[in-house]
Parts: structure tokens; C-alpha cells; sequence
């Protein structure tokens, strides 16, 4: 039986999971829980200036393999390259990651900070609210960002801005990085310059597709996870 874990992203919820979990091979055990920086939280775990910690608290020895998504993609590669928790087959979907520290600029800064409702408007899109006026989920969109708030805010980028400096040599094990075409919140760049980074990674671009893989194309995401899992254990 191969234990799975997987991680929702900043303002998820586990539900996020459920169209992959329908896709994916039987004879998994998974585990699919609320994180501290989930879609209701009061923002306290914010205010602890380590998010990694959070990740190194929800990966278990006993875990054979995480699928981690946006946020928690990236904290989990944070967690891998700082040695915090032992790599393991993983897939990374839709990581924020940049190789080099020019990267990074005021554009930047403007972009994530004014624009950072869309990344939630387009989880309302393709999400269980979809079925929602487009005004309404707006409104829920910008609600959630509120909900965040600014230390989420800063806890989120601040790991953003941590990337370039991550040294991924010692992390070992396959790794699955897939990125969507349309993401207006992690960059295709950002994925490929990831798994080029990692001494196994396999990276996927996705057609036809944003942010959220694993609603907007579960079967073609529950596929390459199956080629993971049997690279990791062939």
C-alpha cells in the first residue's frame, strides 16, 4: 500500500483534491487534511515567520509520496532542499519558483500584491462555485484575499523570494512538476526553471489549462502521477 499526502494551497481546502482522488489508481492510501493555511483560518499561522515548519509538521515518515499544490508545493520543495523533511516521490503542481534574484522586481511586487484576488477569482471559476453569478464569486474572491490577509500575504511571498536561493542537489528522489499553460498566478517559468533545478524531475506542461490542474484536468494529472509512482518503484 503506498501512502499518499496531499496539500491543498494558500486558502485551499481538501475538497480541492476530490476530482483527482476519483482519477487515481486504486491501492492508495490517502491522506487529504486540512492545512493551517486553508480558506478559513483566522491567520494565526501566519504570524510565526517559518511556514515551513508547517510542512515539516504535516509530512509523516510513514508518507511514500506528496502531491502538493501552488503554496504548498512550494514550502514542500523549501522543505526538501533545507533538509527539514527527507525527499520523496513527489508531484509539485503549480510551484512559485524562480532561479535567480533578478528575477524578482518592483513589476513584481505590483503584480502579486494588487492582482493577488485573480489567483482566487479563477479558483471560483473552475471550482465548486462556478455555478455562482460571475459578480458573486468576484466578491468571494476578494473576500478570501481579505481572509488571508496581509501576513499570509507576506508569509506567502516572502517563501517566493526564498527560491533562487535553494540548493536542490541532495534532493534525490523523482520528482513530478506540472505547470498549466494559462496559470496567471505561477508562472509555466517558474515549473520548468523548478524542475531544472532538481536532480530528477520530470516537467509537464499542461494545454488547456491555469492554476488548478487537478480540478480543470484530473484524469491527464491522475495520469502522470501513475508514471511517477512507477518510475519511484519500478
Amino acid at each position: 500500500m503506498v501512502r499518499v499526502l496531499l496539500l491543498h494551497g494558500l486558502a485551499g481546502k481538501p475538497a480541492v483534491w476530490d476530482p483527482l482522488i476519483e482519477s487515481l489508481p486504486e491501492g492508495l492510501e490517502i491522506t487529504n487534511t486540512e492545512q493551517p493555511w486553508h480558506g478559513m483560518s483566522d491567520g494565526t499561522w501566519a504570524h510565526h515567520p517559518d511556514p515551513v515548519r508547517l510542512v515539516v509538521d504535516a509530512v509523516r515518515p510513514e508518507h511514500d509520496v506528496v502531491v502538493a499544490h501552488s503554496f504548498g508545493a512550494t514550502l514542500l520543495a523549501e522543505a526538501y532542499a533545507t533538509g527539514r523533511v527527507r525527499p520523496r516521490p513527489s508531484a509539485l503542481l503549480c510551484p512559485f519558483h524562480r532561479s535567480s534574484v533578478a528575477e524578482f522586481d518592483w513589476s513584481t511586487i505590483t503584480y502579486y500584491l494588487n492582482d493577488f484576488h485573480r489567483t482566487f477569482e479563477e479558483a471560483m471559476r473552475v471550482g465548486e462555485t462556478a455555478r455562482f453569478p460571475e459578480k458573486r464569486r468576484a466578491w468571494l474572491a476578494r473576500a478570501l484575499r481579505d481572509q488571508v490577509g496581509p501576513y499570509g500575504w507576506m508569509r506567502w511571498f516572502e517563501t517566493y523570494l526564498r527560491s533562487p536561493f535553494l540548493d536542490f542537489a541532495e534532493v534525490g528522489a523523482p520528482q513530478l512538476v506540472l505547470s498549466g499553460v494559462h496559470d496567471i498566478a505561477a508562472r509555466p517559468e517558474d515549473g520548468r526553471a523548478l524542475a531544472k533545478s532538481l536532480p530528477r524531475a520530470r516537467f509537464e506542461l499542461l494545454d488547456d489549462c491555469g492554476h488548478f490542474p487537478m480540478l480543470e484536468q484530473p484524469a491527464r494529472v491522475a495520469a502522470l502521477i501513475r508514471d511517477l509512482l512507477d518510475d519511484a518503484w519500478s
